[in-house]
């Protein structure tokens, strides 16, 4: 293991103002936001959607370090022949790969799952290197609800997020680690809270067993929120003096930053939650972003399918990602939220 050049690409990935791109949908994933705008399926419209976002220029070059793709796009060309993963590059973003194959019910755990694809992923991401991946993705989905998590899901999927680290770290590749803690059910905050810290130190002991190097790795978690469901909704503050609480009480200092998924969020809920915590620093890790829907549902809605779209997609790209870009700072203000339209 090249410690040196993973801990330089893990710094990479959480630089100043800059965070990650969720470009991971799967195909079936994807169907869903575009049938929300009325465009069909389509690899050629996958590929036109995701060049689209490639080649915003502000976006990809000032505000993103790195984009996480599909088995499919990392493959893609551009419509020009150029492939994707060189635009990536070429805008100066880290290539990554989601290398996870979803998950399936775990067996004896009604209402759990556990996350599959560790068989082959060696091989796998031999491949994905060759391609052009930098660093990886793998998410663990742990539920709250009535008498779950039960420490088997917990443990199981601990263990299988270990595992493929070191597996990343083997092959030069830094491991994103994903434990995220769902916001679907009916819990509050606390509740939220006491199981992320569960589901956290069981991570990062198996991380320790499995030998992972915490300065190569970057962290992928959920924020200490209340369930979809809840009647008792958290205030911004109250998030981010939690989830901090959180971090501290479980992510030790060597690991270079924590990229957060947004989960369900809406777009400036996510980037008020990010930049309140930045606000309560200094922190011993860099706090930023690894958005999928926070950052593309305005483009998408902007784009619809259509290629006169384009630029006004790119502007809502532009706009979401300086957003979190500077809330990664600490820097967010609401009302630079009314400026998207000038």
């Amino acid at each position: 293991m090249n410690l040196t050049e993973l801990n330089r690409v893990a710094e990479a990935m959480v630089a100043p103002g800059r965070g990650i791109l969720a470009a991971d949908e799967s195909s079936g994933t994807i169907k869903k936001r575009f049938d929300a705008i009325g465009v069909e399926n389509t690899e050629d419209n996958r590929r036109d959607y995701r060049e689209m976002m490639f080649r915003t220029k502000e976006a990809m070059s000032k505000y993103v370090s790195g984009v996480i793709l599909y088995d499919e796009t990392i493959r893609q060309k551009a419509k020009d022949g150029t492939p994707l993963v060189k635009l990536i590059e070429q805008a100066g973003a880290l290539p990554g790969i989601k290398v996870d194959k979803g998950t399936k019910p775990l067996p004896f755990c009604p209402g759990e799952v556990i996350t599959e694809g560790l068989d082959g992923l060696r091989e796998r991401l031999a491949e994905y290197r060759a391609l052009g991946a930098r660093f990886a993705k793998w998410r663990a989905v742990i539920d709250i609800g009535a008498g779950i998590p039960s420490h088997t899901a917990v443990k199981a999927n601990a263990h299988a997020l270990a595992r493929y680290a070191a597996l990343c770290q083997d092959a030069e590749i830094v491991p994103i680690v994903e434990p995220e803690v769902l916001m679907d059910g009916d819990h509050d905050a606390d509740r939220c809270f006491s199981v992320s810290e569960w589901v956290l130190k069981t991570t990062f002991e198996e991380l320790y067993y499995n030998r992972v190097a915490l300065e190569g790795m970057v962290l992928k978690p959920n924020m200490a929120v209340a369930g979809k469901k809840s009647p008792n909704k958290a205030s911004v503050e109250e998030v981010a003096e939690k989830t901090v609480r959180l971090l501290k009480a479980c992510v030790p200092a060597a690991v270079p930053g924590i990229a957060f998924l947004s989960g369900g969020q809406s777009d400036e809920e996510a980037t008020a939650h990010l930049d309140a915590m930045n606000k309560l620093g200094p922190l011993p890790w860099k706090l930023t972003f690894s958005y999928g829907r926070a950052l593309q549902a305005a483009p998408q809605k902007a784009w619809a399918g259509k290629s006169e779209n384009v630029a006004a997609a790119q502007r809502a790209f532009s706009h979401r990602a300086r957003m979190n870009s500077l809330a990664a700072r600490g820097e967010w203000k609401q009302d630079l939220e009314g400026k998207k339209a000038a």
